[in-house]
């Protein structure tokens, strides 16, 4: 199957790993010509868990018109530029092509939505996790399941057929009926982490180490729930702050895009994580305190 992957960032890198690997013909569109050029001349690497492992990758490109259409396109930039990816990225899809978001934050379902009416939607999230140590160079920092699920009617079996592609590359997946939920699930799990991590400088597994940050993390999980709540939205899992900390023990040694984000410089995606639950509850009249709070520390975090 022809995939393509809009995004060489570490999740980005770490799908066309094993999507490649598993004899699919995968692309990567980039942005940054020396990047691309970077990663076709070197290869990806992947270390890991079990794994160290270099394979040779041709097919980065940034330009659309030299990959034609694609079965498969997958957005993995970060959330304040999937309006623009998504143009960019238009060339690859037409009727027959599966559009498929794992990224994190709200929004990017409806942004996606607003600018290809052509495309197969599907959502979902992962809990791969994955530190980028440079161009093409993965350190694969967690390992979990992968879910997804169809948008405004997307065919099941297509969403099946995306299944099986990825268990076949070895990336473990499942179906949902519920996408909306399963992103709501994600968010609350990232904005008790996330924020917390880049804040204080440290790896997911920390957090649980101090009981002043698990108060704080409780505190917002609390808060986003309550908002959902008020959505009325069916949360994946019974208990919100249980399951973060199952997270956090589960991806101890994982560095968050946050905080991978802060340690570069980069602009993060706290406006479409603890942001996002600000706006939300400020127009369902639900208090959001120590989110607002996370997402000023970390616009704060961005400028210096």
């Amino acid at each position: 199957m022809k995939i393509a992957i809009v995004g060489p960032g570490a999740m980005g890198c770490l799908y066309a790993f094993f999507l490649s690997r598993a004899g699919n013909e995968v692309w990567l569109l980039d942005n940054i010509p020396e990047r691309a050029e970077k990663i076709k001349s070197q290869g990806l690497t992947l270390e890991g868990p079990g794994e160290n492992q270099q394979i040779p990758f041709y097919r980065i490109t940034t330009a659309p018109g030299i990959i034609g259409k694609a079965k498969l396109v997958i957005i993995f930039v970060k959330a304040y530029d999937t309006e623009s990816a998504v143009r960019y990225a238009y060339p690859l899809i037409d009727s027959t092509t599966a559009l498929l978001t794992l990224q994190n934050g709200l929004g990017n379902i409806e942004i996606i939505r607003s600018q290809c009416a052509e495309g197969n939607i599907i959502a979902g999230t992962t809990a791969h996790g994955a530190t980028l140590l440079g161009d093409g160079h993965i350190r694969h920092a967690g390992i979990g399941e992968t879910v997804i699920g169809g948008v405004d009617g997307c065919g099941l079996q297509l969403v099946k057929h995306i299944k099986e592609l990825f268990i076949q590359a070895g990336i473990a997946t499942v179906i949902t009926q519920d996408v909306n939920g399963l992103v709501w699930g994600k968010l609350l799990i990232n904005i008790g982490i996330n924020p917390l991590t880049a804040i204080m400088k440290i790896r997911n597994g920390e957090i649980v180490n101090y009981p002043n940050l698990v108060n704080v993390m409780k505190r917002a999980v609390e808060e986003g729930a309550q908002v959902a709540q008020k959505m009325n939205i069916a949360l994946p899992y019974a208990n919100p702050i249980e399951k973060v900390i199952e997270v956090c023990n589960a991806t101890a040694g994982n560095r968050s895009s946050m905080l991978q984000d802060i340690e570069a410089g980069k602009k993060t995606e706290i406006e479409y994580l603890n942001g996002a639950i600000v706006r939300y509850g400020e127009s369902l009249g639900v208090p959001t305190p120590v989110n607002s709070l996370l997402t000023d520390l970390v616009q704060a975090l961005e400028k210096c």
